[in-house]
C-alpha cells in the first residue's frame, strides 16, 4: 500500500501532554509526509486551539469531537464498560470500519490492549496480542516482546511472540534470516521458569528452529546478540524502562562532565559534533512507538510521556508497518507453525 493512500486514525485525549504534543507530531509528520492524513479524536474545545497553534492544514485531517476519554490511572474493565464513546474507543473503531488504516495513541496501555482486542480480534492461532518495538544496540536495531500487555505468559503464548517477532523484523528491518532468542535469568537450558524452558522445546522442534538461538540474558539486548528478544511482559517492560533509563542518564552524565572545568568544556566542545550524534542515536524518542501484535489490525502505542518528536516517530512507525503489510506477513507465518496441544503444554 502507498503512503499516499493511507489515513492515520489519532487519539489525541491521550498522554501527559496531549493534546498539544500529540497535535505537533501530527504536524511533524505532515511536513515529510504530504498525502498522508489524518482523523483526530478528541474534545474539540481542547484539540481546536493547537490545530490552530501549529497550523495543521484543514485538507489533511477530520476533527471528530469526543468528550470523553480513558484516564492513564482508569483500570481496562472500568474503561470497557464506560468508555464506548471515548477518543480511544472511537479512533480504534474507525479501523475497524475501514475508515483509517492504523491508530496511534498514548493512552493508557491495557485500555487500549482491551479496546484493540475486543474492536479488532486477533489473528487466527493468536491467543493474546503483544507489544513489540524495535531498540538500539552495538550492531544496529533489534526488536523486542512484549514490553507490557501481558505480566504472565504460558508457553505457547512465547512462541507465539516468537512467530510474530520474527515475522516484525523480516518486515521492517529488513532481516531475511532473523534470530530469534528467549530472554532468561541465564543462557543454561535449566534455567528459568517452566514455561520458558518449555517454549525453547517447542521452539526447537518448530520451523523456526533454524533461527533459534537458545536462552539470552538482558544484557545480551545491548549487544544485539540475537535479532528477536522474546519475553513475557512483566520482564520486557522493566527491561525497556531500565533501557530509557540508562540512556537518560548517559546524556545527563555528559551534561555534568561539559560544566565542569575550562579543559572539560573545552575537550566537550572539540567532541561536540560526536556527542551529538551519539544523544541523537540514544534519544528513547526516535525508538517510540510500540505496535500492538497479533490483531486483525494496526493499533500503535505511543510512550505516555512522548513529546512531538516521539509522536511523530510513533505515527511513522504506523505508516510503515501498513505499507509492508505487517499483519498479513504475521497471518501467513503463523499458519507454518505448529503448537503443543493446551494438554500438553500444562
Amino acid at each position: 500500500m502507498e503512503s499516499s493512500s493511507l489515513i492515520i486514525a489519532i487519539d489525541a485525549m491521550g498522554g501527559d501532554n496531549a493534546p498539544d504534543s500529540v497535535i505537533a507530531g501530527v504536524k511533524l509528520v505532515r511536513q515529510k509526509n504530504a498525502n498522508v492524513r489524518f482523523l483526530i479524536f478528541g474534545d474539540e474545545l481542547k484539540v481546536r486551539p493547537f490545530l490552530e497553534k501549529y497550523k495543521l492544514d484543514a485538507e489533511c485531517y477530520e476533527l471528530i469531537h469526543t468528550p470523553d476519554y480513558v484516564a492513564s490511572d482508569e483500570k481496562p474493565s472500568s474503561a470497557v464498560r464506560s468508555g464506548r464513546n471515548s477518543s480511544l474507543w472511537l479512533s480504534i473503531e474507525a479501523v475497524k470500519k475501514g475508515k483509517a488504516s492504523a491508530v496511534v495513541s498514548s493512552g493508557n496501555t491495557g485500555a487500549l490492549m482491551a479496546f484493540s482486542k475486543l474492536i479488532l480480534g486477533t489473528m487466527p492461532g493468536i491467543h493474546r496480542p503483544a507489544i513489540v518495538t524495535i531498540l538500539p544496540t552495538r550492531k544496529g536495531e533489534c526488536v523486542v516482546l512484549d514490553l507490557g500487555a501481558n505480566a504472565e505468559c504460558s508457553a505457547r503464548n512465547l512462541v507465539e511472540f516468537a512467530i510474530m517477532g520474527e515475522a516484525y523484523c523480516r518486515a521492517v528491518l529488513k532481516r531475511e534470516h532473523p534470530s530469534i532468542g528467549l530472554l532468561n535469568i541465564g543462557s543454561e537450558e535449566i534455567k528459568g521458569r517452566d514455561e520458558i524452558r518449555l517454549a525453547a522445546q517447542i521452539l526447537r522442534s518448530s520451523p523456526l528452529s533454524e533461527a533459534f538461538k537458545g536462552f539470552v540474558e538482558s544484557d545480551d539486548i545491548a549487544l544485539g546478540t540475537v535479532d528477536v528478544f522474546v519475553t513475557d511482559g512483566f520482564t520486557g517492560n522493566i527491561a525497556l524502562k531500565a533501557i530509557e533509563g540508562t540512556a537518560r542518564l548517559m546524556v545527563n552524565l555528559l551534561k555534568d562532565v561539559a560544566a565542569g572545568s575550562f579543559l572539560s568544556k573545552f575537550g566537550f566542545l572539540l567532541a561536540l559534533p560526536s556527542l551529538k550524534r551519539l544523544k541523537k542515536k540514544m534519544d528513547p524518542g526516535r525508538y517510540n512507538g510500540a505496535m500492538l501484535v497479533g490483531l486483525k489490525g494496526i493499533s500503535i502505542k505511543s510512550h505516555g510521556g512522548a513529546d512531538a518528536f516521539g509522536f511523530a516517530n510513533a505515527i511513522n512507525v504506523a505508516i510503515d508497518t501498513v505499507c509492508h503489510d505487517l499483519v498479513g506477513n504475521i497471518a501467513r507465518q503463523l499458519t507454518s507453525v505448529e503448537f503443543l496441544d493446551e494438554e500438553n503444554e500444562k
